[in-house]
C-alpha cells in the first residue's frame, strides 16, 4: 500500500500543520486509486471542532465529512482519508486515533516540532480495528 503525496499536496498539508500549531490540524484527502496506490490530488482544510485539548486531539463532524465527500464527487475524485498533525509528538497514531478511525481510509500524520513539520507517515486501520498498518508515503 502506497500513498502518493505530490510535492504541492505535501506542502499544503505541512503548511496547514504549521499554521495551526500548537493545535492539531485536520483535513481531507481527495484523489484516485490505482491498484494498491492512492494518489492524492487535492486536500481540504477542515476545522478542528474539538472544544478542548486541541493540542492533543481533533474532531471532524459528520457535516464536514459530508461536505468533503460532495467536493470529491463534484471533482470526480474519491474521499480517501484524513490527515492530522501531532504537535510535539511523533507521527504515530495514538489510542485516541485508533478509537476514532475507520477502516479503508488513509490517515497521514504530520509530526510538528516547535512549530515546524518534520515528518509525515501514513496509516490504515486494520479491518478488525485492532491497530494500524503503515503505508508507504511517496511523491
Amino acid at each position: 500500500m502506497t500513498l502518493r503525496l505530490p510535492p504541492d499536496v505535501a506542502a499544503s498539508i505541512r503548511a496547514h500543520a504549521r499554521d495551526e500549531y500548537p493545535h492539531e490540524c485536520c483535513g481531507a484527502l481527495l484523489g484516485t486509486e490505482a491498484g494498491d496506490t492512492r494518489i492524492i490530488q487535492q486536500v481540504i482544510r477542515l476545522a478542528n471542532e474539538r472544544a478542548d485539548q486541541r493540542e492533543r486531539r481533533f474532531y471532524v463532524s459528520p457535516q464536514q465529512v459530508l461536505m468533503a465527500e460532495r467536493q470529491a464527487r463534484a471533482a470526480g475524485l474519491l474521499l480517501l482519508g484524513f490527515y492530522h498533525s501531532h504537535p510535539d509528538h511523533p507521527a504515530i497514531p495514538s489510542e485516541y486515533d485508533r478509537e476514532h478511525a475507520l477502516p479503508y481510509y488513509s490517515y497521514p500524520i504530520v509530526s510538528v516540532v516547535g512549530g515546524e513539520p518534520v515528518e509525515v507517515r501514513s496509516w490504515r486501520l486494520l479491518e478488525d480495528r485492532s491497530g494500524f498498518t503503515e503505508e508507504r508515503v511517496s511523491d
